[in-house]
């Protein structure tokens, strides 16, 4: 027998991924297929009811069901007890019962719910779909997967918008694929665009780096992402966080924007500013607005401070240069120039440009300087061109002074305690005698040596020139401390620049 029922908007669909929908057909015919065992309809009251192998058929889309229950007025219909839906041969859908109301377009299905395309699968326990909205969700725990590409996706709460692809998930929410992990509070993917937007703490983990973000988005295809609040990106060398983290790998760089940190663990360097850039394929990155770096030694910690800082790979070195206004800072040795050079291999720190050096009271300039590392420790500095030493020993008054074409000052423990001069020295000093007063010593100044020589080397013991070497006879003389000229007392081009010297200061304000 076929009976023809004005009811149900009642197909699903899942497309793409996790697409599922209901085709409209309320005001379509219902073809009954022979073999129901029982079908009843009240005329008065508007009911019908079909049981045992219910089978219907609508444009092509088959339904099964152990019985049925259809309400003419409300245009709505019950179906209980392995329901099964069939599009086209294309999708399946399986539930414990279902029920559609046709007048408010609205369904909901339960128990085991399973919807199956070419390309999908959802399995959720509890389904509710709008028509009208196009808008279907579960609220109960779901799971969908990719029959193609294994992608998987779980979470508490799911939102599907077919029409326009867009597809929401809350509580809970994991995505997994072989290559690529997520875990999320909020999650909105576009299918067609293979993006994902991110709100809540997100954890994401990659084959070649681990991720953190609050806010963002990230492409499962490409691997771009932009990353946002406190977020960072770790890997088996580096590590980088951020306001804002921008990340492609396919094209080789990363940007990083707002409180920008870096660490690279090969040069045990980090790395701090307001903007940063990284390029894998041109292996070079920079550093911008209140940039510095910070490099471990073994006793002490060196800070580098630049308007900008470059960092590039040469034949597997890496190298780091700071341009304008560079200093480094740490609490043995300071310096400044307008650009520096550091050399991680050769371990290697090159100063260009007005550069000057302090190591305690020593002040060191000329017009290159080389710093020279040994295990992370300062072992050495080459002045070159118009090298000096000034040594304070009374404060705005006395200095001892060194002065050549070219200045080797050697360094232990990161203290300065011996200096070569080579070409056209001069050495200005102020030399001590003890003085023994019953039970104690005390120290008096006896003048002021003015010598010069062709190349001399001097001994220095806390910040005082406690022997000179002469490899010629010098000439000079001797002023005792009531007959020194003033315009003796210096070497030409002399100046203390103690007010340029950074600051510890200078790392709490960055």
């Amino acid at each position: 027998m076929i009976a023809r029922l004005n009811i149900l908007k009642s197909a699903l669909f899942i497309g793409a991924l996790f697409l599922v929908s209901l085709q409209g057909y309320s005001q379509n015919n219902i073809e009954l297929v022979p073999g129901s065992d029982l079908y009843t309809f009240d005329e008065n009251l508007g009911y019908g009811r079909l049981i045992g192998n219910v089978h219907f058929i609508y444009q092509g889309n088959d339904m099964y069901c152990d019985s049925a229950h259809y309400f003419k007025n409300q245009k709505a219909v019950r179906a209980y007890g392995n329901v099964q839906i069939n599009k086209n041969d294309t999708l399946n859908l399986y539930c414990d019962s279902l029920y559609y109301n046709g007048r408010t377009g609205k369904a909901k299905l339960w128990g085991n719910v399973r919807v199956r395309d070419n390309e999908f699968k959802l399995t959720t326990d509890t389904l509710d779909y709008d028509t009208k909205k196009g808008q279907a969700h579960y609220q109960y725990g779901g799971r969908v997967e990719s029959i193609l590409t294994q992608e998987v996706l779980t979470s508490r709460v799911g939102y599907f918008h077919p029409n326009s692809k867009n597809f929401f998930f809350s509580k809970n929410v994991v995505y997994d694929r072989t290559d690529l992990h997520m875990e999320t509070d909020t999650l909105q993917y576009i299918y067609s665009q293979k993006k994902v937007f991110f709100f809540g703490p997100t954890n994401i983990k990659a084959n070649d780096a681990d991720m953190y973000c609050e806010t963002g988005w990230y492409n499962t295809d490409t691997r771009e992402g932009s990353l946002q609040q406190n977020a960072w990106i770790s890997k088996e060398k580096d590590y980088i966080s951020g306001d804002t983290l921008l990340y492609n790998p396919n094209e080789g760089y990363s940007i990083g924007i707002g409180n920008v940190y870096y660490k690279d663990s090969t040069q045990n360097m980090e790395f701090n500013g307001d903007y940063a850039y990284s390029s894998d394929t041109l292996n070079y990155s920079f550093l911008t607005g209140h940039a510095y770096a910070t490099k471990y030694l073994q006793d002490d910690t060196m800070y580098v401070f630049a308007d900008t800082l470059f960092m590039e790979q040469i034949d597997s070195n890496d190298v780091m240069k700071a341009f304008h206004n560079a200093k480094i800072f740490s609490t043995k040795v300071q310096c400044v120039a307008d650009s520096i050079t550091f050399d991680g291999e050769q371990e290697l720190i090159f100063l260009y440009e007005e550069p000057i050096v302090w190591a305690n009271s020593a002040e060191l300039k000329g017009k290159l300087i080389t710093i020279h590392l040994s295990d992370t420790m300062i072992h050495q500095v080459n002045i070159m061109e118009k090298a000096s030493i000034v040594m304070e020993v009374q404060k705005d008054s006395l200095y001892n002074q060194i002065a050549g074409k070219k200045i080797v000052a050697k360094f232990r423990d990161n203290d300065l305690y011996k200096a070569n001069v080579t070409g056209n020295a001069i050495t200005i000093f102020y030399p001590e005698e003890e003085i023994k007063t019953d039970s104690t010593f005390t120290k008096k100044r006896q003048g002021m040596n003015r010598l010069y020589a062709s190349d001399l080397r001097i001994d220095i013991d806390s910040n005082e020139i406690s022997g000179i070497t002469y490899l010629e006879k010098p000439d000079g003389a001797f002023y005792p401390m009531d007959q020194i000229k003033k315009d003796e007392m210096f070497i030409k081009g002399f100046a203390w620049k103690e007010a340029l010297r950074p600051k510890r200061s200078l790392v709490g304000n960055r």
